[in-house]
């Protein structure tokens, strides 16, 4: 784990989906979740650059697992694109679920990208779908501005941190992730399963207080 990173005009944080839903009471809570807002708060004040992720699912979306009758919440089923976990219904538009939580203060935030809005697609990544294909925008607005470094930070780290990250990797940006700024679901030993995944594609973890 690299212990420090200094950040220069060239680096954007990355706050990924750190919604009602994702926290402590909320539908599809995150143990602990809640604990990623002051820190996530404090290290972005040290950033120029930062871009807001949102969960943000239309009613019915395909994910969830209400959508497939007789299946259960973290349930695996086939899809056109792959396997997809089935969730409970959580961040649908316009909810109070949705909404990014009321002690997030980042007034300087330059972007917010809307994922998970197509109904057959689920979305974890910032960069693209989960079918691979369909973009955000995040990938060329970050080129656009000359950014090159994604510090990663947010919900859940095992799936949309962890996404994010890989396709930032992929795309040509250097990824990090701000461990202490994340908590993962971890379902099946996913949390385990992230931290190999990303070590292999050369992203680098570290922390809060060795970001400067």
């Amino acid at each position: 784990m690299a212990e420090t990173a200094s950040i220069d005009e060239r680096d954007v944080l990355l706050v990924v989906d750190v919604q009602n839903d994702f926290c402590p009471g909320g539908r599809l809570p995150v143990t602990r979740g809640n604990e990623v807002v002051p820190v996530i708060n404090e290290l972005a004040t040290r950033f120029e650059h930062v871009v807001l992720t949102q969960d943000w699912h239309p009613s019915g979306h395909a994910s969830f697992a209400s959508s497939h009758p007789g299946k259960m919440p973290y349930e695996t089923i086939r899809v056109d694109y792959g396997e997809q976990i089935l969730w409970p219904d959580h961040c649908v538009q316009g909810t109070h679920g949705a909404e990014l939580r009321s002690d997030l203060r980042v007034p300087h935030a330059c972007l917010l990208v809307r994922k998970g809005i197509h109904r057959e697609i689920d979305s974890y990544s910032a960069f693209r779908e989960n079918d691979h294909v369909t973009p955000t925008g995040l990938a060329g607005y970050l080129r656009e501005r000359g950014l090159e470094r994604v510090f990663l930070a947010g919900l859940a780290y095992d799936f949309c941190v962890r996404y994010s990250a890989e396709d930032a990797q992929r795309a040509g940006f250097t990824a990090l992730v701000v461990e202490d700024a994340c908590r993962a679901i971890d379902v099946n030993g996913s949390a385990d399963t992230t931290r190999r995944a990303l070590e292999a594609l050369g992203v680098t973890s570290v922390m809060a207080a060795g970001i400067h």
